[in-house]
């Protein structure tokens, strides 16, 4: 039996993944969670196969929650579940140690198949994505630029693009105001952008905000 645990701040959303899985005999529901903090405290406090992770929670990045928990349980499958386009974060999070990703749009499709293929030690990405990273290996795909941001620049820039001020994302981070603004010079300089109107603009353009 595949134990499953799921993360989602929409409540909807959890119900209507437990009503998916609870047709399959082989995957069994150990809970849900709607932030990381309780996420946080079920992983480390109980046994489980796969964590089905949202990238947007109220109290904590869900990238930042994988590295933690990829960290503290570096065997725990992890499955990113996001309302993003595949094509702008599945390669992030993927590298970030997680087993597979996807989106809330397709994950009534998809999402059993995903859990099955995880819990069997593959990765899971959709046909599309895999078509993209194929490209990419021989040479036929242009990777966006923001691909170069680390995954705080990342993090800083959408924030700042959903109208964020310095202090909020200082507070929200933990991080000083100084470094945020360091963060968002860096930004900018490689992005090639010269104002937080040109980092917006970028951001909508690139499809980056939820």
């Amino acid at each position: 039996m595949i134990k499953v645990y799921i993360t989602d701040d929409h409540s909807l959303i959890r119900e209507g993944f437990k009503k998916i899985l609870s047709d399959e005999k082989d995957i069994s529901i150990a809970g849900d969670a709607a932030n990381a903090k309780d996420a946080m405290n079920f992983v480390l406090n109980n046994s489980l196969d796969i964590l089905i992770l949202d990238l947007n929670l109220p109290d904590k990045n869900g990238l930042d929650l994988l590295k933690e928990l990829k960290a503290l349980k570096p065997d725990l499958k992890i499955l990113i579940l996001s309302m993003h386009p595949e094509d702008r974060f599945a390669m992030r999070v993927l590298r970030a140690g997680a087993s597979g990703y996807v989106t809330k749009e397709s994950a009534g499709e998809e999402l059993v198949k995903a859990i099955r293929k995880v819990y069997n030690g593959g990765k899971y990405v959709s046909e599309s994505l895999a078509e993209i990273l194929a490209l990419e290996i021989q040479g036929g795909g242009e990777r966006p630029i923001h691909e170069i941001l680390s995954d705080r620049e990342f993090q800083v820039l959408q924030m700042i693009a959903s109208g964020k001020t310095l202090a909020e994302i200082s507070d929200n981070l933990s991080l000083a105001v100084t470094t945020v603004s360091t963060y968002r010079a860096r930004i900018l300089e490689k992005l090639n952008l010269h104002s937080n109107a040109e980092l917006i603009h970028y951001a909508i353009t690139n499809k980056l905000l939820d």
